[in-house]
């Protein structure tokens, strides 16, 4: 390399790391230190730190660029999501294996009869949602990817357990399969269903309720209103960090066709006469939890009832149902059917549980002095 061939290296490498350090520097603007934070005990350290990292320039134009070549040339994202075929994509939750599956299944079944015991005890119905993986509504979509053979048999296992321990768990597979000819049931980017599947799972448990008359009320009528579109990017868009520099090789986002429950005219005039009890609880995940699917509203149009919504999003459907056992809301209020939405792919999953009494968790489990007369309320049911 001639002397003047090193100054120009010299002098474009120096440009590069002036061009960096300004934005980085740029990027600290944008810093907002947290109310509680001190130099003293190191926490607006720690705040700055993780901001800097965060808007480094570097790291992002490093992350760019590998998740567009894992994505282009071996069609795979980060751990959190598997990608199939025509810009679809799943939760690894569906496929993976489970350390210790059997264990786990066996452990939340036991919470799962605690449950329904400890509602027993107050003359509530428990009925189980159990929603389908999205790979088993689209498997056209897997490509290569296939569950391990536990998850394949996952979803009939877990049919099979309810109807042992008698608990009202209607098939949602075979109406959201039959549904989505019509149109998508779950979405292209996001774990979830769309307002159109919370729709059809909401109608199969309004028929299985009423078959069984589980609910003695006085009908309310709902109505659902259908509004404007609206584009949703997917939570499963964030294990591809393709943006901004390769934005473009990103799925397109989903498109919503937005949904709104209200009583009826009618049930709205009857309230001013006075205050009714509330005959349902839902309790369950963000498939619950998320006003984008309306499946709260969908529930309440299909049961004409009212309802409490309990769900919780990223808690999964265990945490939320153990609360919900130990609220006021439950003591002062309870209802006559508890509807819990519960995703297959959560069954062979361990829960941390710390934030409850140990001795009663394990009261939940082995509650065997109940047992003789639960049978007897369900035969007599």
């Amino acid at each position: 390399m001639t002397r003047q061939l090193r100054k120009v290296y010299v002098a474009l490498f120096l440009a590069l790391l002036l061009l960096l350090g300004a934005l980085s520097v740029k990027g600290l603007g944008s810093f907002d230190a947290p109310p509680d934070s001190s130099v003293v005990d190191g926490k607006l350290t720690r705040a700055l730190e993780s901001h800097y990292d965060q808007q480094f320039p570097v790291k992002r134009l490093g992350t760019n660029v590998w998740a567009a070549l894992e994505y282009m040339l071996f069609g795979t994202g980060r751990p959190g999501v598997v990608v199939g075929l025509e810009q679809w994509l799943f939760s690894d939750e569906e496929f993976k294996p489970v350390v210790n599956a059997e264990r786990n299944i066996d452990d939340n079944w036991a919470l799962i009869r605690g449950v329904r015991d400890e509602l027993a005890k107050r003359d509530i119905r428990l009925v189980l949602a159990i929603v389908p993986a999205k790979n088993r509504l689209y498997p056209e979509y897997m490509g290569d990817n296939r569950p391990t053979a536990l998850r394949d048999e996952l979803f009939q296992q877990f049919h099979n357990q309810a109807s042992e321990a008698a608990i009202v768990a209607p098939d949602l597979l075979t109406p959201l399969r039959r549904t989505k000819q019509q149109g998508p049931v779950f979405l292209r980017t996001d774990t979830h269903w769309t307002p159109l599947g919370a729709e059809v799972v909401a109608q199969q448990l309004g028929k299985a309720i009423r078959s069984q008359a589980l609910l003695n009320a006085e009908p309310t009528p709902f109505v659902t209103e259908v509004g404007a579109e609206k584009k949703l990017e997917g939570d499963l868009i964030t294990f591809l960090p393709l943006d901004p520099l390769f934005a473009d090789l990103l799925p397109p986002p989903d498109v919503l066709q937005q949904r709104t429950t209200h009583k009826a005219q009618s049930a709205a005039d009857a309230d001013l006469f006075g205050e009714e009890q509330i005959p349902v609880a839902l309790v369950g995940t963000s498939y619950s939890a998320n006003p984008d699917w309306n499946f709260d509203g969908a529930l309440r149009e299909a049961l004409m009832s009212d309802l409490t919504n309990h769900a919780e999003s990223g808690r999964g459907p265990m945490l939320p149902m153990l609360k919900y056992l130990q609220s006021d809301d439950l003591r002062d209020h309870p209802p006559q059917v508890v509807i819990w939405e519960y995703p297959e792919r959560y069954l062979p999953m361990t829960n941390d549980l710390s934030d409850f009494d140990p001795s009663w968790i394990a009261r939940l489990k082995n509650g065997q002095a109940e047992r003789q007369q639960l049978a007897k309320y369900l035969h007599e049911q």
